[in-house]
């Protein structure tokens, strides 16, 4: 029996940002693509200028240089699956369907650990600066200091210094790094001001950021400037775990062309073999509003 093609794309669609909806938290830049494997976004030049009482003429004529800003969406890719013949005749339609989704669902998880990486700033990085604690970055060894509120406090300052809108401002927390910023006794009463809002255990909002738990982010090295690392990179014992923090303008997604592939009957595999493709991509868009809270190195 085949699968219905339509209804394969539209779920992964619908589901991209399951279990991942900080995806959901950034400037929208699906309208940009083209052929749906690239982003070309115009981008207008500054205005020519006003003056008031002008007082010499002719007034100097000026010509607007416009620009684009044009990237290309990174093509994500399951490994093919094989749906013996014998599974076809015993298996039923949902059993199938159910061993599908386990692959639609570490695709997503992929696009979204990549996603995370384009948004790991290079330049706006402070570290942190609890007690010191186990290091829980992948292959990572001896102690970091810890996570603390005045660390995200800190980045709320730098962002309103940046003139960055106090609405929507995004920190997602592995899930280590949220462990010691819960066991602040602070965060264990809900302040007064309702500005900390504990709701079934976990940390809603702090210092006007929602914060978002998530079980990894992007990796750092110890370097002087640490360097975020890509997805899958070789592990380190210096290694480090990141706060991200963003304002949802501050950062592009932009989703292109989702597509299935199915070969049925296959005669050298007695079976039929599916596997999907999703071509997505983004960017930071302004500096100033993209923020990561690094592990410092401790005793």
């Amino acid at each position: 029996m085949a699968l219905e093609k339509e209804i394969w794309v539209r779920d992964i669609i619908g589901n991209l940002y399951k279990n991942n909806d900080f995806l959901d938290r950034a400037y929208n830049g699906d309208a940009n693509v083209l052929n749906g494997k690239v982003v070309h976004i115009p981008v207008a030049a500054a205005a020519s200028g006003a003056s008031k009482n002008r007082a010499v003429l002719p007034a100097a004529v000026n010509r607007r240089s416009d620009t684009d800003i044009t990237y290309a969406l990174d093509e994500y890719t399951s490994n093919p699956i094989l749906i013996p013949n014998i599974d076809n005749i015993q298996l039923s339609y949902d059993k199938r369907a159910s061993v599908m989704q386990e692959d639609m669902a570490y695709i997503r998880q992929l696009v979204a650990d990549w996603m995370l990486r384009n948004w790991a700033t290079a330049t706006n990085i402070t570290r942190t600066t609890g007690a010191a604690t186990l290091g829980m970055a992948p292959g990572a060894t001896g102690n970091r200091k810890a996570l603390l509120k005045e660390d995200l406090k800190n980045i709320r300052y730098m962002m309103n210094k940046a003139n960055i809108p106090n609405e929507d401002r995004v920190a997602v927390i592995p899930s280590d790094m949220m462990n010691s910023l819960l066991d602040d006794a602070d965060l264990k009463k809900r302040d007064r001001a309702l500005e900390l809002d504990m709701k079934g255990g976990v940390v809603s909002r702090l210092y006007g950021f929602d914060l978002i738990e998530r079980s990894a982010t992007t990796v750092y090295t110890n370097a002087a400037t640490p360097a975020a690392k890509d997805p899958g990179a070789a592990t380190a014992v210096t290694d480090n775990l990141a706060v991200q923090c963003w304002q949802v303008n501050s950062v592009e997604r932009a989703l292109g062309a989702v597509d299935m592939f199915e070969k049925l009957g296959d005669p050298t595999y007695y079976g039929d073999i599916y596997s999907f493709l999703v071509m997505m991509g983004g960017r930071i868009r302004r500096d100033v509003g993209v923020w990561s809270i690094v592990e410092a190195a401790s005793a």
